[in-house]
């Protein structure tokens, strides 16, 4: 399908308004078009404002505009209903970064490539982080130089794609061209001197026969690390005030972004076997390696290294565990379009992996002594999939009709780490993978879909989708969703709506996934287990039902107006109910004995003493949730005799409450265990790690070869609520980040732009203690991590040199 772009119609615009010449594209394409075609629904082509449902399209030059360096952390500032923000201190998600669609989890926002399924990320996130015991797709892995445009399809859509699409869908056009090519040089810092990143990108096509073409992309970056730890001086969450706490102020902490490198390399190529069709295939590899940080290892927590971490002659100052990781992602998918008599055909077979291998550094296990390696193979996980798809699509006058089937299998590995990281107390910071842990399962699920869109009148569009899906073992589900627009005033206001279920089948890696985790609890140090739902012991001894789908009512609601051909406003209130979701548990501990009692007092010491834990974790179905909100999104361009003006605003409401009560294993209830099973500060992670509200203005000047623009980025509040204390929550309030972008045009093939990402150099609030020093692990963490709203580098500078051929 040929893609029509534009600025004019679209949310992005709100924030970034940076010209897409000044990364080498042409200005023509700006002037020319005043629609975007979408792409993203398994139905006729309809313009954005004409769409019954509300789509977002991003250019990649807008995604690069934002100065962000990851497809992930540009789309948070591009879409406000998107949030992605980094992780520090955390393993390997500080690697990832859990990232969702209107607060509701990465595991509910489906992302595909061509309109094809993007495989699920390896990494289950189970630190204390935004989308905790989840899983999604790693977006890291897509490079924005790759994308021709992002669409992002903000309602439900499982009728029409199955699993993982209760919040909305984002599906990355990959591009296409032949008759150019770019490379782009970028580097940047912080205002600190940290943080120093730098990188290039290479795309080119060429054109095969007389109608293929092959656009290749090549990229590789490489970030430093930042430091923003706290400084208290000394540690009260270990009771400590020496000569070490006041020579190292910081307590040893790196807690910032994590040093990473990556390339990728993309390709997408078209190749015509007849005039009715052509083959196809795209689909690219990445490749990341990083280094993050555990908690310092201070000489009163581990009186000793042995002499195997501190240089000969050296007195012993603790040490710094490193959590090192190699992240590879692969994602190819091969097909056939064309014509079958009157109808429209579409097959392909698409495979997807995930492979994340686990590293710890700069450490020793202390149940080994002086025998200790100081580097482990801790183990790893792997995800992937293959998957077979064909579409077949007719247009009846108008009438739109569709048919579909798709049948997928996926696998999930979870690979053992050498034996010295497991065995006794493991590495200090993660223990290896144990042979316990290590699993090689499957499952199959076959969909079949249809779809019907009607336009009864030019002005009114009504739609329907059904699909039914069977799972190997969870079995089946049937979904349906129906849409409608009607337009008045010659297309100038248009009303439109959808009703629609949904679901999400629980993910391989929450039903399998186990591990035994080292935490910090009120000063001591806990080992912490998490059996996986398919185990005797949860499901028998505990009694938890095994894990099932998650089911979900959306509503959609909306209206679009474009008074002028300068204005264009969208305003859609949403409502999505989610029964079943699957949560993965707080902390299950001892009530009246102690880890090591000989006598345990109830059925759940009695798992911990015989394994060895202090606590337990485990996943479930168990919570309802109703999430309500409103997007609304105005454009306004104003061309003047020097140049064009340009307003945008976007602007995002979005709350989550829980629904009922939340439901308790009858074990767990029994023997008191009903207010850890799912805490206060568990609740909050769906209710209020991320911002209620988030609004982007920006105000863009084009004249002649230059280009300014001026955006602001409101976060709203988040709040941070305490296990089991009211009085100890805090509410971080909400902040503007603001950007300056300046490019000019040094030739009309050289291209430079400069970019002040947080201006003002905004923080987020700083934690309060009010008393309980395990909130910041006795003054560790100086801003906040688990509801981290836009990060804590502060003011960042970047330039970009871009030149086209």
């Amino acid at each position: 399908m040929k893609m029509k772009t534009m600025s004019k119609s679209l949310p992005i615009v709100a924030i970034l308004a940076l010209s897409s010449n000044a990364y080498g594209q042409e200005k023509e394409r700006e002037k020319t078009v005043e629609e975007v075609v979408i792409t993203t629904g398994r139905s006729k082509s309809r313009t954005v404002l004409s769409s019954p449902v509300p789509i977002d399209n991003v250019s990649a030059a807008q995604l690069k505009a934002t100065g962000q360096t990851s497809f992930d952390k540009a789309l948070t500032f591009a879409i406000p209903s998107f949030n992605s923000t980094q992780q520090t201190v955390s393993d390997a998600t500080a690697h990832f970064d859990p990232a969702d669609l209107r607060g509701l989890g990465p595991s509910r926002t489906l992302v595909l490539i061509n309109g094809k399924r993007k495989n699920q990320s390896a990494l289950i996130y189970v630190n204390d982080t935004p989308g905790k015991g989840e899983v999604g797709s790693d977006m890291k892995s897509i490079p924005s130089a790759a994308m021709q445009n992002v669409e992002v399809l903000r309602d439900g859509a499982s009728a029409q794609y199955g699993s993982d699409a209760i919040a909305g869908v984002i599906n990355v056009i990959l591009k296409n061209n032949v008759s150019k090519g770019a490379l782009n040089l970028f580097s940047g810092v912080t205002s600190k001197g940290d943080g120093f990143n730098y990188g290039a990108d290479f795309n080119t096509g060429l054109k095969i026969a007389e109608k293929g073409s092959l656009n290749i992309t090549v990229g590789l970056s490489h970030q430093n690390k930042t430091n923003r730890a706290g400084s208290p001086g000394k540690d009260d969450l270990f009771g400590v005030d020496d000569a070490w706490t006041r020579a190292n102020p910081t307590l040893g902490m790196n807690v910032g972004q994590p040093i990473m490198t990556s390339g990728s390399i993309f390709l997408n190529l078209e190749l015509p076997t007849s005039e009715l069709g052509k083959f196809y295939t795209f689909g690219g590899t990445t490749i990341r390696k990083g280094t993050s940080y555990a908690l310092y290892r201070t000489p009163y927590w581990i009186p000793t290294d042995y002499g195997l971490l501190t240089p000969s002659g050296e007195a012993y100052n603790g040490f710094q565990p490193e959590f090192l990781t190699e992240v590879y992602d692969h994602n190819f998918t091969s097909g056939w379009k064309g014509k079958l008599g009157q109808w429209k055909l579409d097959g392909s077979a698409t495979y997807g992996a995930s492979i994340v291998n686990y590293e710890v550094g700069n450490t020793i296990n202390t149940s080994l002594g002086a025998n200790s390696p100081t580097k482990f193979k801790a183990g790893g996980h792997q995800f992937s999939n293959i998957i077979g798809n064909i579409d077949l699509s007719r247009d009846f006058g108008n009438v739109f009709v569709g048919f579909g089937a798709e049948a997928r299998n996926e696998n999930f590995v979870a690979k053992e780490g050498e034996e010295a990281s497991y065995v006794g107390s493991g590495a200090s910071s993660f223990p290896g993978l144990q042979p316990q842990n290590a699993v090689n399962d499957n499952r199959q699920n076959v969909g079949v879909y249809s779809t019907v869109g009607w336009d009864i009148t030019k002005d009114f569009l009504l739609e329907g989708a059904v699909r039914y899906e069977n799972f190997s073992d969870f079995g089946n589900n049937f979904s349906w969703k129906t849409d409608g627009r009607y337009k008045f005033l010659d297309d100038k206001f248009v009303v439109r709506g959808s009703v629609s279920t949904g679901f999400r089948a629980p993910s391989l890696h929450q039903i399998f996934y186990s591990n035994v985790q080292t935490k910090i609890t009120g000063g001591t140090v806990a080992n912490q287990g998490t059996f996986n739902n398919a185990s005797s012991i949860i499901r028998n001894d505990l009694g938890v039902a095994k894990l099932d789908a998650e089911k979900s009512f959306n509503v959609t609601v909306g209206v679009a107006v474009k008074p002028t051909n300068n204005l264009s406003i969208t305003a859609d209130f949403y409502s999505i109910k989610i029964d079943n979701r699957v949560l993965f548990s707080g902390d299950i501990g001892y009530k009246t004995g102690t880890p090591g009692s000989p006598s345990p007092t109830n059925p759940v010491e009695q798992i911990l003493s015989s394994n060895g834990i202090t606590s337990l974790k485990f996943f479930t179905n168990a919570v309802n949730t109703i999430t309500q909100g409103i997007d609304v999104v105005l454009n306004y361009n104003h061309p003047i005799s020097s140049g064009k003006l340009t307003l945008m605003t976007a602007y995002n409401y979005n709350d989550t409450k829980i629904d009922g009560q939340i439901e308790v294993p009858t074990i767990l209830r029994n023997n008191g265990y009903a207010d850890n099973f799912f805490d206060r500060k568990e609740q909050s992670r769906i209710t209020s790690a991320r911002p209620k509200q988030k609004a982007i203005i920006g105000l863009g000047y084009d004249w002649s070869k230059f280009n300014v623009n001026f955006n602001n980025t409101y976060f709203g509040e988040v709040t941070w609520k305490h296990a089991s204390d009211a009085a100890n929550d805090q509410t971080f309030k909400g902040k503007v980040v603001t950007d300056l972008i300046l490019a000019y045009d040094v030739t009309k093939k050289l291209k430079v732009s400069g970019v002040v990402n947080n201006l003002f150099n905004i923080y987020p609030d700083e934690i309060d203690t009010k008393g309980d020093v395990s909130t910041n692990l006795g003054g560790r963490f100086r801003y906040p991590w688990e509801v981290n709203q836009f990060g804590f580098n502060g003011t960042t500078f970047l330039l970009n040199l871009n030149y086209s051929f």
